[in-house]
């Protein structure tokens, strides 16, 4: 009888300790995340500053700018995802959070093309691109960090807070356009109001990296100093990756290209698509849908999380999968036709119900197909190659396809990606059983 009282304690402190790492792990994620976003919810105000606005395909260039980041999220994903399998997740965190801060002070004082010309957009470019490269190293360590840090039999939920803060950064972003509007003309914004944004993220960085140092380091101590040695060899080494573990890698490839294609597709295009129905005297209603949309999908990741929890992974993607297969073509075709406030409201709050079944527990359900010493490296860059073929070009398509007039074509070719997901998510994958994360696997 005394053995539950004795434990008890024990079992509360390693909660309490699992919550806080979580939360130190998500605030960074959080920050790194509104870098990100602040440029697409931005981009229509500064667009003029780095381009000139007698060029008609300057918003081609802002979008084509946006995709090119993602062709460096696999370099940053091997990069950060070895460094963070060989000397630990903390570190690699902290490294990457360091460079997302750095890009975004510099996009924030950038001269406009006015002053001096196409070296503009170049240092928009180079700044991007070395943001993208820290998102790319991001992603898959922090994903990684959260799921180990999170105790068995709550990582669902737990981990669901690596989406809580992803989406979280586009709410902020999308809450500091807000404010802004409230006190501040579009041409205000459009002058200067977008380097403050810009320069929010700097500062928010800075804080969350005393923050991280704070955190407990997943990875044993043994396996750092092995790599500090030189012992470990096949700690994020990418021969390890793509001739022992290629199976889970072309899994986590499969897996993600449907949802990031979906997520950007939804939680991108779908609020461009109400700015743009709702622009001129009703800015300020799209913006306030838009935040109140994303609010909600913000909240539906713990839920999706438990659930998963009870219920299993796999249920959760079939859900999006057949969801976002049947939902896709009607968002995409009618959303921007849209204007009344509640029924655009309800359109995407839907296709974010369906998203969920993906966001909410993609972090876990791939870092339970690698083992330790190989993780942060085959989540990462298995995420970001196909973030980087499907999720970052689909703002720049839709742009391309309202351009010349082929959005049913573009509807299609999400639901054929997210239909190919849905063919692995129901074949193979297991709803419940022996994962690396639990130490079950055989």
């Amino acid at each position: 009888m005394t053995t539950p009282t004795a434990t008890a304690p024990s079992d509360r402190a390693a909660l309490r300790r699992s919550i806080s790492n979580t939360l130190k792990g998500s605030a960074g994620n959080l920050v790194e995340w509104y870098d990100v976003y602040v440029y697409s919810v931005f981009a229509v105000y500064f667009e003029s500053q780095f381009f000139s606005s007698q060029d008609k395909n300057s918003t081609i260039y802002v979008w084509a700018i946006f995709a090119a980041t993602f062709l460096m999220r696999p370099i940053g994903a091997w990069y950060f995802g070895r460094f963070a399998d060989r000397y630990g997740r903390r570190l690699a965190l902290t490294v990457s959070i360091s460079v997302m801060a750095s890009c975004s002070f510099l996009v924030a004082i950038t001269p406009s093309a006015a002053h001096i010309g196409g070296w503009a957009a170049g240092i928009l470019l180079f700044a991007r691109l070395l943001q993208g490269f820290a998102t790319g190293g991001e992603y898959g360590t922090s994903a990684t960090y959260m799921s180990e840090a999170a105790l068995p039999g709550r990582r669902g939920f737990l981990s669901s807070f690596h989406y809580v803060t992803l989406v979280g950064g586009h709410v902020l972003a999308q809450l500091t356009l807000l404010c802004m509007l409230l006190f501040w003309d579009k041409t205000h914004v459009a002058d200067w109001g977008w380097r403050v944004a810009f320069g929010i993220g700097g500062i928010a960085a800075i804080v969350v990296f005393w923050l991280r140092r704070s955190m407990d380091e997943s990875l044993q101590e043994s396996s750092i100093e092995a790599a500090r040695k030189g012992e470990a060899k096949a700690s994020g080494s990418m021969y390890e990756l793509f001739v022992n573990q290629w199976r889970p890698l072309l899994l986590c490839f499969l897996i993600t290209a449907g949802g990031t294609v979906a997520f950007y597709t939804y939680s991108v295009n779908g609020p461009k698509m109400i700015q743009s129905a709702f622009a001129g005297n009703d800015v300020m209603t799209g913006t306030l849908i838009n935040l109140g949309v994303l609010t909600f999908l913000m909240v539906l990741q713990p839920l999706g999380g438990w659930l998963s929890d009870i219920i299993g992974r796999k249920s959760l993607l079939v859900f999006f999968g057949i969801g976002g297969v049947l939902y896709t073509w009607t968002l995409v075709t009618q959303l921007p036709q849209q204007h009344d406030a509640v029924r655009a409201f309800l359109m995407l709050a839907l296709a974010f119900v369906i998203l969920t079944g993906y966001t909410s527990i993609n972090a876990v359900v791939k870092a339970e197909l690698f083992p330790t010493h190989i993780r942060a490296l085959g989540v990462g860059l298995g995420y970001a190659l196909a973030n980087s073929l499907f999720g970052g070009t689909a703002p720049l398509l839709y742009q391309a396809a309202l351009k010349t007039g082929h959005v049913d074509e573009f509807a299609y070719y999400v639901t054929a990606v997210i239909a190919v997901s849905l063919v692995v998510y129901v074949f193979f994958l297991k709803n419940k059983g022996p994962n690396w994360l639990d130490g079950t696997h055989k």
